[in-house]
């Protein structure tokens, strides 16, 4: 205000024309901003006392926006090895941050950097990891949020070549494949080696290459690359993808350019699998599937080609790899041979009329080369030829006469179309050349059939049947056989008793097939396709995990057991599936193995007998198994200030709660060799086989200590990550390391020139500071370091200590204060029964009267003195004190007291005493020598005067003595908050000593 008196005013705040501070005395008013709530427009109005007219200045709009979040960018994310990368951390919209940078990787835990940049707005840095900053400005620091992570790659030149061995394409499901992921150079170093599939890792390996067995669903784009095994972040580039594209298992074609072979000629096979290559050709005829055929029964070509000469029912299929996949089995093809040549029947003698007596010779004669023919007559007298290609009746009667035919069929093929056509039959009288014919009969030949067999299901319990019908179509008059056979035993016939058996029940789990016979001559069909029953025992397995801990942690040994009850005497084999797909089978029904991220998924699982694939449980109920990463431990301190002797508690917590978790407990020793700072961990005591409770307390802890813990669980034992370490703070000072400040004070302004020093038992030191974010950093990031002192550049208040290779010092809690005032207080914990002055301090002087005291935010001293003694002090002064001038507010600051041992409490109250005799003494004297001298004057009028200023000045000691005497007793009955004042010598009644008890 520019009117009158500066005292005569009084002062208020508006915010949004509301009232907000009511009048006051004060014309300076520090806004404590702690949310958005105090946005708003704010006036100050003042008013005399003497008035009731207020004067108003122009409206601040203050607009308080939320934490803010920093704005991590990076000029790239990849770069070479020996390269850097400017890395930029901005807040949007504002001014005047200063910027602090934090790095880890995923195996180590996040360290403060050490940037001397000026703001550290950018950096420049080489090594890879994962990145992230906050800005600070202000005093008291304010911080904004943590900025989002960038992870920095370091990149090896030499680019990895992926390669699919076989490099068949396409692959086919089922088949087994090498991606191997080839890099030049580095062969005396440990690598880990990355595949991905659409950008996403699937598999690692310490080996460049990865055998696996191909499904449909693992196509894709895939590429490999090749990092440190101790540093996720160093690395080769990608290689190019390949694509890996897996089909369905594929069937043969086959392939003939006709289905007849002429009589001396032979017929082309072709088959193929298209499209595809490195297959080998396998090739079946007739019932004989198991058993290829050789160079003995066909001329094989190298294109997928062989030369038959024999007629007859043929498949192929194709195989490739080691060991062999095969295709299916083609479609069937039927090949016939033919005969052009007619069979000629002759007679010899060849006379038309035979006569009773008679030799004759009948003669079957098949023209067309040399190939062996078997023959068949046929005849409509009652006499039976024999099946041979020509035979004699030595003496003709007439039970010869009829009419004769015969055929013949190739001792290499049963197939014979030839007899297909329209039939009739003749006769004449002997003595008359006019025959007669019957009606035409029409017989068609076809190839050897194929049945049908029709399961009524493919799945039954134990103790239930399933009927098979095998049939032939279009056909009648056949009885059946009946074969089985499992994946690991021969096919055998089945015994049937079921008339033409074309169906029977069938109680055992297997791989069956049938085929037709029928005639004298027992003519038989080809075996049908086969069909797999399974039988299920009714005993469903339960899928257990052990242990049983969820969630599980990569890395960690478990076990997937397969619980079945019954059959403890048979031999099993126990399946377990994920996504339905089996994954692994073992004699033991237990499956243990190691966790990682990628076998994550739903797993259920069977037991099946050893000896026959087909009998076995249901699948089990399926369950979850999640498979985080390495957890860390996480650990807390209570308290964090120590009283000396006071146990100290640790607890510790793993991320992702789950159970079974045993706990090592460590004490973190300074490394000083170590540039990165770190520390040595010393097993504490009872912790060699770790503790059962999450918890674990420290006795008789007296100085600056460090921890840390880890968790581990499953046999063998699995460990976390460790924890950060976490401090315990003490104020005392420890003869072997200990942390002096200058200036001696707890607050200090920002421009102020401070140093930390270290002192004790030893030549090379450390200073550290533990900022508010729980990050660790030393001298180097925020000062100088030279030799054990460690003088201040950047302020933060929080709590700064010395580390030498042995021992920690004392620490202390250092505030940096931006604003005009700070209390002076002591830096170390004041000795009970010590003297404590308090001062309140400017920027530019010392404040000598009319400050205000506050302890714990309440007024304890409000008058003109300008400091506050504390003449004895106690653990009851412990507190939170400030002091407040002119408007101007310091902030608190914690005065910490040291009690004293009880010896030493006798050595001050003797001292006390002495010092109270001495006094008494010396105030006898002073009273003895007044009084002569008074009644050596007492006539005088000056004596008078002086006499009466002598008694009054007597009277006045006489008072200060009993005062004195007072706060000693005070002492020796065990008061201790003493509160002594000076007043300033300025004052017209000059200096007088007031006591509060």
């Amino acid at each position: 205000m520019k009117e009158g008196e500066v005292t005569n005013w009084e002062y208020k705040i508006k915010r949004d024309d509301k009232e907000f501070i009511p009048y006051n005395s004060h014309k300076m008013f520090t806004l404590p901003i702690s949310s958005t709530s105090f946005s708003g427009n704010y006036q100050c109005c003042g008013c005399k006392r003497s008035s009731h007219d207020p004067k108003c200045s122009n409206v601040l709009s203050l607009t308080v926006s939320g934490r803010p979040k920093p704005t991590l960018t990076p000029g790239t994310t990849t770069i070479s090895v020996g390269g850097t990368v400017r890395l930029t951390c901005s807040v949007e919209r504002s001014d005047g941050w200063k910027y602090e940078w934090f790095r880890r990787t995923s195996d180590t835990n996040e360290v403060q950097l050490s940037t001397h940049d000026g703001q550290n707005k950018v950096i420049s840095v080489s090594r890879g990891g994962i990145y992230r900053c906050r800005g600070g400005r202000g005093n008291p620091d304010f911080y904004t949020d943590i900025s989002d992570e960038v992870t920095i790659h370091i990149t090896f030149l030499n680019k990895p070549v992926l390669r699919q061995q076989p490099d068949w394409s396409p692959t086919f499901s089922g088949e087994m494949i090498t991606l191997t992921c080839e890099v030049s150079g580095g062969e005396s170093t440990e690598w880990v080696y990355e595949w991905r599939r659409a950008r996403s890792v699937v598999h690692h390996e310490n080996k460049k290459y990865w055998k696996f067995r191909a499904s449909e669903s693992i196509s894709g784009d895939y590429d490999c690359r090749r990092r440190l095994s101790d540093d996720s972040y160093s690395s080769t580039d990608w290689s190019e993808a390949i694509t890996l594209s897996v089909s369905p298992q594929p069937k043969a074609r086959l392939s003939a350019a006709s289905g007849t072979i002429s009589a001396k000629g032979s017929l082309t096979l072709t088959c193929s699998v298209n499209p595809s290559s490195g297959w080998q050709y396998y090739w079946y005829r007739d019932d004989k599937p198991s058993g290829p055929l050789t160079s003995q029964d066909a001329a094989f070509h190298s294109n997928g080609q062989i030369d038959v000469s024999q007629g007859g029912l043929y498949q192929c299929r194709t195989g490739r790899g080691d060991p062999v996949y095969y295709t299916k089995y083609s479609d069937s093809v039927t090949i016939n041979k033919n005969v052009p040549n007619r069979t000629v029947v002759s007679l010899q003698p060849n006379w038309p009329q035979i006569y009773r007596g008679e030799k004759i010779t009948l003669k079957c004669e098949i023209s067309g080369g040399d190939v062996e023919w078997e023959y068949k007559w046929r005849s409509s007298s009652s006499y039976k030829p024999p099946n041979q290609n020509e035979f004699s009746i030595y003496s003709a009667s007439s039970i010869h006469s009829g009419n004769y035919e015969c055929k013949g069929t190739m001792k290499s093929s049963e197939h014979s179309t030839y007899y297909s056509g329209n039939y009739q039959c003749c006769g004449r009288k002997r003595s008359s050349h006019d025959p007669k014919c019957s009606n035409v009969l029409s017989l068609t030949v076809s190839g050897r059939p194929k049945p049908t067999l029709t399961p009524g299901t493919t799945t039954i319990s134990v103790g239930d049947t399933v009927r098979l019908t095998c049939s032939v179509e279009r056909s009648d008059g056949w009885k059946y056989e009946w074969f089985s056979r499992t994946s690991d035993t021969k096919e055998v016939q089945l015994s049937t008793n079921d008339g033409q058996d074309g169906v029977i029940s069938v109680s055992q789990g297997g791989i069956y097939r049938c085929r037709g016979g029928r005639g004298n001559t027992d003519f038989y069909t080809y075996l049908s396709d086969k069909v797999t029953i399974h039988i299920t025992f009714l005993n469903k397995p339960v899928l257990r995990q052990q242990p049983d801990w969820s969630p599980t942690f990569s890395g960690e040994m478990i076990t997937l057991t397969c619980e079945v009850s019954g059959g403890e005497s048979t031999e099993w084999v126990y399946e377990w599936r994920r996504a339905r797909s089996v994954v692994h089978h073992e004699n033991k029904k237990y499956w243990k193995l190691r966790a990682s991220e990628s076998i994550s998924g739903d797993y259920d699982c069977r037991r099946r007998l050893r000896d026959d694939s087909y009998s076995s449980t249901e699948w089990s109920d399926s369950f979850s198994l999640m498979i985080l990463k390495r957890p860390l431990s996480v650990l807390t301190v209570s308290p964090s200030w120590l009283s000396p002797g006071a146990s100290v508690t640790l607890s510790c917590v793993v991320q992702h709660p789950s159970a079974g978790w045993r706990f090592y407990w460590y004490k973190a020793l300074p490394d000083i060799s170590d540039k990165f700072g770190s520390y040595i961990k010393e097993l504490l005591p009872g912790s060699i086989n770790g503790t059962a409770q999450d918890s674990y307390i420290v006795h008789g802890q007296r100085d600056t200590a460090g921890y840390l813990c880890k968790a581990g669980r499953g046999d063998p034992e699995y460990h976390t990550v460790y924890s950060n370490p976490k401090f315990v703070w003490s104020g005392d000072f420890n003869p072997s390391a200990s942390l002096t400040v200058n200036p001696d004070r707890a607050q200090h302004f920002t421009s102020d020139s401070v140093s930390l020093t270290c002192e004790g038992n030893s030549a090379e030191w450390r200073v550290r500071r533990f900022n508010d974010t729980s990050s660790l950093s030393y001298c180097s990031f925020w000062g100088t370091m030279k030799g054990s002192t460690c003088n201040v550049h950047e302020f933060s208040t929080t709590v700064y200590w010395c580390e030498s290779g042995s021992a920690f010092s004392n620490a202390v809690n250092i505030t940096g204060q931006r604003d005009d005032i700070i209390l002076v207080s002591p830096v170390h914990p004041a000795t009970e029964g010590s003297s404590v002055i308090l001062d309140c301090k400017l920027r530019t002087e010392n404040v000598l009267s009319n400050v205000i005291f506050y302890k714990n935010d309440k007024i304890i001293q409000n008058d003109p003195r300008g400091q506050m003694i504390i003449s004895a002090v106690s653990t009851t002064d412990e507190g939170f004190y400030k002091c407040q001038y002119s408007g101007k507010e310091s902030p608190q600051g914690w005065m910490a007291v040291k009690s004293v041992s009880r010896a030493e409490s006798s050595s001050s109250v003797f001292h006390v005493l002495l010092i109270v005799g001495l006094l008494c003494g010396i105030s006898l004297i002073i009273l003895l020598l007044l009084f002569c001298r008074y009644k050596q004057s007492k006539d005088s009028c000056f004596v008078r005067v002086q006499s009466t200023s002598q008694s009054s000045t007597t009277d006045h000691m006489t008072k200060q003595d009993e005062a004195q005497h007072n706060t000693y007793a005070a002492l020796l009955h065990g008061d201790v908050s003493i509160y002594e004042s000076i007043k300033s010598p300025d004052d017209e009644n000059g200096a007088i000593y007031e006591v509060a008890i």
